[in-house]
């Protein structure tokens, strides 16, 4: 349940703090006023784009906040431990615009992403406005409404899955095919193959073929810098002969300095090194010969290899994976035919699901229809409609034999707005009062189907007036009586039936436009109401009236 609004420099509000409670909240005041920047507000707040118009003139930036108890929102909690930003049963959401455009969201205090932003809020505020009356006119949004209201996500379920699983095996069919001649194909593989697995590839054992020439090709020089070692190294006259001399002398005066002792050992682990390095030259000695047949044999082989790299446009070091790569498409082509039929087969198994799956979603679709029609009728004849038809109907796709992951029908709403006439498509009604009654109507009926807490309403109370109005006040607070209700309203019937009210009022200061929002106690609701009754002169008879709307 959303509990407070901060906005501060969004549009012409300079700064208001709205607390909420549970029930119906109806927001009024004079139009042009700037009501619905609050519904805009929260819609910022939830994800919405906003360009930087929206900021206070003369602001640098504008800031909103909303703070939301989690107590009715089992799925937020979820969600946000799931993200790792819960922050106990409370939730805040924050958005900044800056004069430039630039945009920041934080939920609990820590950065997050507009696309988290707008997630999480779907889980907790549904806004309902007068552009939702247009997306209702769509087949789409009718459709998914009616999947709502018929609550079967398994059947949806189970027909995506299948539609998915049709497309994936066709898309590996038409892939298999397009590869043309497979016999052509696979002797090409194999000769390439042949040509690859003639030489050794791997990484490791190419850079020892490198290292091997470099070896090879420089088998003189290496020769000769190790026998000069060798000799410097070793004979009588050798730097570790003359080694061991100088330990013996020290050791002879060490028992006069102790400190030669610490200088012997220190001589004894060089004669040590001296003797495996003396060690290790000798047998790299031993391995080094002038081999200029092995070294031939070796650059024919580094040439073989270029080569190969030439060919198949690959660095040396990548041409063991290239070769793989052709194994495994070699060996995908062994069974190619068979494969092919399997296809065929699993394709024609997949349809077959799918046509099941979408034929039970379909028969609920149209159970839950005509439930939907009946509920929706009964509204709008309270809704001041008597005698307004409305028939659910579903139509087939364009081609029956393509899987749709939506199912087999789209809905299309079909309305009659009074007695007699024939029902026609409800983005065909003409009148936007009908419009907006028929939209309320729909909406009131499928409400509840899920678990968003806090549901706002824009202006959809829009054309009408009188008693019918009341009937909308009274649906109202009536779905207030289960869901926290927010609604921008212009009826005083309406508003009269909000279990707590806010007016937005607009006056100039400085020079500069701003509106204000303050919240009326019982004497601020009635002269409130009265001004929604009688216009700009509030008469002892339009306060009268708005004592009897309020029950007072």
């Amino acid at each position: 349940m959303l509990s407070r609004l901060s906005i501060r420099d969004f549009a012409v509000v300079a700064h208001a703090e709205l607390e909420f409670g549970a029930g119906l909240t109806v927001i009024s005041g004079e139009t042009g006023a700037g009501k619905s920047l609050l519904v805009d507000a929260l819609g910022f707040l939830c994800g919405a784009r906003a360009d930087a118009g929206a900021v206070r003139h003369g602001a640098e930036r504008a800031e909103l906040e909303a703070g939301f108890s989690l107590a009715d929102c089992p799925a937020a909690r979820d969600w946000l431990r799931e993200a790792e930003l819960d922050d106990g049963d409370d939730c805040q959401l924050r958005r900044t615009l800056r004069a430039d455009g630039g945009s920041r969201a934080w939920i609990n205090g820590r950065a997050a992403s507009i696309g988290q932003l707008a997630e999480l809020a779907a889980l907790l505020v549904e806004i309902h406005g007068q552009h939702e009356q247009q997306a209702l006119l769509s087949r789409a949004t009718q459709t998914q409404l009616l999947d709502a209201y018929a609550q079967h996500p398994a059947l949806l379920a189970a027909t995506r899955e299948s539609a998915l699983r049709w497309r994936g095996l066709r898309d590996e069919r038409d892939a298999l095919l397009a590869r043309g001649d497979v016999t052509e194909r696979k002797a090409w593989l194999a000769h390439q193959l042949d040509e690859l697995q003639a030489e050794t590839l791997e990484p490791g054992a190419l850079a020892e073929l490198d290292a091997s020439h470099r070896r090879h090709a420089h088998a003189a020089s290496l020769i000769a810098a190790c026998e000069q070692a060798l000799q410097r190294l070793g004979g009588d006259e050798a730097l570790a002969p003359q080694l061991q001399r100088l330990r013996a002398g020290l050791q002879r005066e060490a028992g006069n300095e102790p400190r030669l002792d610490e200088v012997d050992a220190m001589l004894d682990s060089a004669a040590i090194q001296l003797d495996e390095a003396l060690g290790l030259l000798e047998r790299i000695r031993g391995d080094l010969d002038l081999d200029p047949e092995a070294l031939q044999e070796i650059e024919q082989r580094l040439v073989r290899v270029q080569d190969l790299a030439r060919k198949h446009r690959v660095a040396p070091d990548r041409l063991a994976a290239h070769r793989d790569a052709l194994a495994l498409e070699l060996e995908s082509l062994a069974d190619a035919d068979q494969r092919l039929q399997r296809l065929d087969r699993d394709i024609a198994s997949a349809l077959s699901d799918w046509d099941a799956a979408a034929t039970r979603l379909g028969a609920s679709r149209r159970r839950a229809g005509d439930a939907l029609a009946q509920a929706v009728e009964t509204l709008i004849a309270e809704l001041g409609m008597e005698g307004g038809r409305i028939e659910v109907a579903l139509e087939a796709t364009a081609d029956p034999h393509a899987p749709d992951a939506n199912g087999a029908e789209r809905a299309d709403f079909l309305v009659s707005a009074n007695a007699g006439q024939l029902p026609r498509p409800l983005r065909k009604v003409a009148s936007g009062g009908e419009l907006s009654r028929l939209s309320l109507a729909i909406e009131v009926a499928t409400l509840g189907l899920d678990a968003v807490p806090t549901m706002v309403f824009d202006e959809v109370d829009s054309g009408i007036g009188g008693a019918v109005a009341a009937a909308v006040g009274a649906k109202l607070r009536a779905l207030g009586d289960t869901r926290q209700v927010l609604c921008v309203t212009h009826q005083p019937q309406v508003a009269a039936a909000g279990h707590a009210q806010y007016r937005v009022s607009k006056a100039a200061r400085d020079g500069i436009t701003q509106s204000s929002v303050e919240v009326l106690d019982a004497a601020g609701r009635i002269g409130e109401i009265a001004r929604m009754l009688g216009g700009a002169q509030v008469t002892r008879e339009a306060q009268a009236a708005a004592k009897r709307l309020l029950g007072l």
